[in-house]
């Protein structure tokens, strides 16, 4: 039997919010204005710790770098769900496809090692004051920030590696707004179960795994908060940690909602709406919840604000002069 031509699908066609044709500007203004902020306090988180020494902390370095990565991790999406939403049925090349796949699924395991990384920094912060800056020295400190972002270099390429070995035949339209691994698998005229697998595996590894370590961390510090004797110290202290944990909560379920689950598909849209949350809406939390209602952290904005606005009125006040 000879065997059959099989043509080879070299781009992929995004389908978007297709459905919802009628909501695309108002969808449009609400993620760009979404990714707008998003980029404006995660830059401005970096620049704060950067200027002020106080801020010097490890906790302060972790945010630094969780900063960093929010956003790198929502340009991987964010951009070119707003052109589909501007021009219908953008499309990718296959190597665009599989980069933005391998990014994506880099970025968000590494978000994922920080967070984790950041709740033991807490921990030892609230659970251990006294061995604090012996366990959490700044050598200590940068070892877990590289381990997490070489360890979520490495993820990447499993997922992308795989699913680029896939054949696909057509047709070429991903119903969703970025290459996503259950609606690439879904194109495939391959079989996908070993990648299925492999992908569940990984997800339970990376996902599932880190958001144990970060709860058992919120466990003890809860446990901690309970024993504190002022009323208004743990209520302030359960505040911020209830906070902290509201949104790496809502992260990690809604990512283990849509890749921890072999053999099962959600409809298109619920996928894309989940999407959502962990692309869209947890990177604009992040520097709301961990940096904007830390008094120490609004009080050197004020500082720099003051600094800054004294530089301009001394360069005013000479032009002035000179004239």
């Amino acid at each position: 039997m000879e065997p059959q031509n099989l043509s080879k699908v070299t781009e992929f066609q995004l389908l978007g919010f297709q459905n919802l044709l009628g909501w695309q500007s108002l969808l449009f203004a609400i993620f760009l204005c979404f990714y707008f902020l998003t980029i404006t306090g995660n830059m401005l988180i970096i620049v704060v710790v950067s200027e002020d020494p106080r801020l010097r902390s490890p906790m302060y370095t972790f945010l630094q770098h969780l900063s960093f990565l929010e956003i790198w991790y929502t340009s991987t999406t964010v951009p070119l769900l707003l052109a589909n939403l501007v021009s219908w049925g953008h499309t990718l090349s296959f190597p665009a496809c599989m980069a933005q796949l391998y990014f994506f699924v880099f970025f968000g395991a590494t978000e994922c090692f920080l967070l984790a990384a950041m709740a033991y920094d807490r921990y030892l912060a609230i659970c251990s004051p006294l061995h604090y800056s012996l366990l959490m020295s700044p050598d200590n400190c940068a070892v877990l920030v590289t381990v997490s972002w070489v360890t979520g270099v490495g993820t990447g390429f499993l997922p992308s590696l795989m699913i680029s070995k896939l054949d696909f035949c057509g047709p070429n339209r991903i119903n969703h707004f970025f290459c996503d691994l259950p609606p690439l698998m879904q194109l495939s005229c391959s079989s996908v179960y070993v990648t299925e697998m492999a992908i569940f595996v990984l997800s339970i590894a990376v996902l599932c795994i880190c958001f144990l370590l970060t709860l058992m961390s919120y466990v003890f510090i809860v446990s901690s908060i309970l024993r504190i004797p002022s009323t208004s110290g743990r209520m302030k202290t359960f505040s911020t940690c209830g906070s902290h944990l509201a949104v790496v909560t809502i992260y990690y379920g809604t990512m283990i909602s849509m890749y921890v689950r072999p053999n099962a598909h959600l409809s298109p849209e619920i996928n894309k709406i989940i999407s959502v949350f962990y692309t869209v809406v947890t990177p604009l939390l992040n520097p709301v919840i961990y940096s904007l209602r830390n008094k120490d952290f609004k009080e050197a904005v004020r500082k720099i604000m003051r600094m800054k606005c004294g530089v301009y009125r001394e360069k005013a006040k000479g032009s002035v002069l000179a004239q």
